[in-house]
């Protein structure tokens, strides 16, 4: 049976829309974070990938070892070229968007994570008035976590939690290139 988030002030039902960006490491990071700990409370938590599909994500193996935690990706294995997308990236972006309308209406998850949500909306993929018109119609109790870099101000202005991620010192800078199980 599925728990219903509940705060110390009586303020129980209570879902709170997150937005986690910048220009640093752990964004996504972060999220799994909140849905790990959600899932030591007995909180569902539901996430959606925006342009993350077919990599070797260590994530992706975890999560399937944690009943509480479910993850579903969208996109294809290449990257999105921001000047020239393809028809199959603004398919797969209003897929997951599509997707995350309907597993809100059903009402059986806490937490909804849509990863990289704000990549998709700053590359076009998708609108920002579908964004903001799909938050607003979240069920109250349903907490929302949107990540991914470029944040655009409106979703900032609507949020409840807004976490700007900065790292002034990456190894990528020194030419380390990115590292399985620690970047990806």
């Amino acid at each position: 049976m599925t728990k219903t988030l509940n705060h110390k002030d009586g303020k129980s039902n209570h879902g709170l829309i997150h937005v986690i960006s910048g220009n640093g490491k752990g964004k996504t990071t972060s999220a799994l974070g909140l849905a790990l700990r959600a899932s030591g409370h007995g909180f569902r938590t539901l996430i959606i990938q925006f342009m993350k599909k077919g990599w070797d994500y260590g994530e992706l193996v975890s999560i399937n070892q944690i009943p509480l935690i479910s993850i579903i990706q969208f996109g294809t294995p290449e990257f999105v070229d921001k000047n020239n997308p393809k028809d199959i990236d603004f398919q797969e972006a209003r897929a997951a968007l599509a997707y995350a309308r309907k597993v809100m209406s059903e009402e059986d998850w806490d937490i909804l994570v849509l990863d990289e949500i704000n990549v998709a909306l700053n590359f076009g993929l998708i609108s920002e008035e579908e964004v903001l018109s799909f938050l607003q119609q979240k069920p109250k109790k349903l907490e929302v976590l949107l990540t991914g870099r470029y944040a655009s101000p409106a979703l900032i202005e609507l949020a409840d939690y807004y976490t700007e991620i900065s790292t002034p010192k990456h190894p990528f800078q020194s030419g380390i290139l990115a590292r399985k199980g620690i970047e990806f």
